[in-house]
């Protein structure tokens, strides 16, 4: 089989680097070459320019785009007959984009199962129970776990579980009473937590698979004759030696967890994480990250998560990007890093995306008055045809800005700058005209990657002012100092 061939589409301004930066990465047997489409801005590139510009047949077997790019892959693809893709949107992260087989990690495959915890469902009405069940499940959740409180009645148990069978949920049932897990089971539960070696006949006759935890709390042998006990009935079942929060245990109910995997290796075990996440304050993320690589080590496949606090309110998505991100490093042989930043909600591996020498020589470059914003690591960079200033602090630019009569210019870079300020002190990348990222603790608005931008707020309501008469059009050209896409390579 042949060496596979890749060609690179850009621009003037950035062809050099991109040669610079190509020169630098091994692509192994892969051969590659640089087509400059003639235009400065490389971003800007249009479907039909591309087309114009670009030869036939194309002798490559991909084709790499900017990330910047808005336009139609799948279009370019069919037309050239070679299949177009999007690179990373910065030039210094193409090394990495190439550093994992040239492509981006399989995260669709995982091996655990989320229970989501609603742990005020006495509480709660039928239809909000539902409500959050559907929440908790567009985040990632596979079971939903209706929680039981001591003392709360919870008359409208069996109705809960019928309601949510009814929507196709799996339903588990989470009580320390044995007639409110009989009821659970009797309405169609799927899973009853938390039986022991006392109570397992709670599950005869049912199709609920119980969890198992030890009779009393820390004893592992009681646990290990419930499993057997299972085992002789030849029912399904999961075990839980019982996660303890820091200062009650927790390094002794790891090394329970670990015991019971060496002495039941098939055994199918569960994990319950709230007393970390839910206990401890610090980001959920991390204490996410930390407890899913031992499930994922010790071969745990199922989890039970809480999401109560404040500070866990994206415990859900959190687990769901760790099973997926600690899958693929399990099954790749490697560490669980470059396969996701989901996780990175505040600080980035990467945070600058060009050196202070690189930004330098893209101010160099620059003819216009438009405003170029970029963050490394001595500061806040702004530059144009007429200057290049940098600060770490944004209010000591404004007096070296000219936009002071221009409120919506200053509102903008108010913006702008506010959001780069955030970046180079928490050590996060930026990018003008986008919000940061936050990984999975925020959603990212989607976005149409196959046209540009729409004109942003201020520059709509500064070309209405200039224009009164006209209320519905947006010229293409934006007026002086307003940058609305970044150049890039």
């Amino acid at each position: 089989m042949s060496p596979e061939r890749l060609l690179f589409l850009t621009g003037k301004l950035a062809k050099p680097r991109l040669e610079k930066v190509a020169a630098q990465i091994d692509f192994g047997e892969r051969t590659w070459r640089i087509a400059d489409m003639g235009v400065k801005v490389a971003a800007l590139m249009t479907e039909q320019l591309i087309r114009r510009r670009l030869a036939m047949p194309v002798q490559a077997d991909r084709v790499i785009l900017p990330g910047r790019c808005r336009l139609d892959l799948a279009a370019l693809s069919a037309h050239f007959g070679a299949p177009f893709e999007r690179g990373p949107e910065e030039l210094n992260d193409l090394p990495g984009y190439f550093g994992k087989h040239g492509a981006a990690p399989d995260l669709s495959r995982h091996d655990m199962r989320i229970f989501a915890e609603i742990v005020d469902a006495p509480r709660m009405s039928v239809a909000a129970i539902v409500a959050r069940a559907r929440a908790l499940r567009k985040s990632g959740a596979d079971v939903v776990d209706v929680g039981c409180l001591p003392d709360a009645p919870f008359a409208h148990l069996e109705e809960t579980v019928r309601a949510l069978k009814a929507e196709g949920f799996a339903v588990s049932v989470d009580s320390a009473s044995e007639a409110e897990l009989r009821r659970g089971a009797a309405a169609g539960a799927d899973f009853l937590l938390s039986l022991t070696e006392a109570t397992l006949g709670i599950a005869d006759d049912t199709a609920a698979v119980p969890v198992l935890i030890p009779g009393t709390h820390g004893d592992l042998p009681s646990l290990l004759r419930a499993a057997d006990a299972m085992e002789k009935k030849g029912l399904p079942y999961l075990c839980d030696p019982v996660l303890d929060p820091i200062h009650f245990g927790f390094t002794a109910s790891l090394m329970r967890y670990a015991e019971f995997r060496r002495e039941r290796p098939q055994a199918e075990m569960l994990m319950g994480t709230g007393n970390l996440t839910e206990l401890t304050d610090a980001d959920s993320g991390g204490v996410t990250a930390m407890l899913l690589g031992i499930a994922s080590e010790l071969r745990i496949g199922n989890l039970l998560t809480v999401q109560v606090s404040p500070h866990t309110r994206r415990t859900v998505e959190e687990h769901d990007i760790a099973r997926r991100m600690m899958f693929a490093a399990r099954e790749d042989g490697s560490l669980p890093r470059d396969y996701a930043a989901g996780l990175l909600s505040l600080h980035e591996r990467k945070p600058f995306a060009n050196s202070p020498a690189d930004i330098a020589q893209m101010a160099a470059d620059v003819r216009d008055r438009n405003y170029r914003i970029e963050v490394a690591e001595d500061g806040i960079h702004i530059f144009n045809r007429d200057l290049h200033r940098v600060e770490r602090e944004p209010f000591a630019l404004f007096p070296q800005l000219g936009v002071e009569s221009d409120g919506g210019h200053a509102f903008y870079l108010g913006a702008e700058l506010a959001r780069a300020e955030i970046a180079w002190q928490l050590g996060k990348r930026y990018a003008q005209d986008s919000g940061l990222r936050w990984g999975v603790a925020v959603d990212e608005q989607a976005e149409d990657l196959a046209r540009l931008k729409e004109a942003g707020t201020t520059l709509s309501h500064a070309i209405r002012a200039r224009d009164p008469e006209n209320q519905h059009s947006v010229p293409d050209a934006p007026p002086a100092k307003t940058t609305r896409v970044k150049p890039c390579r």
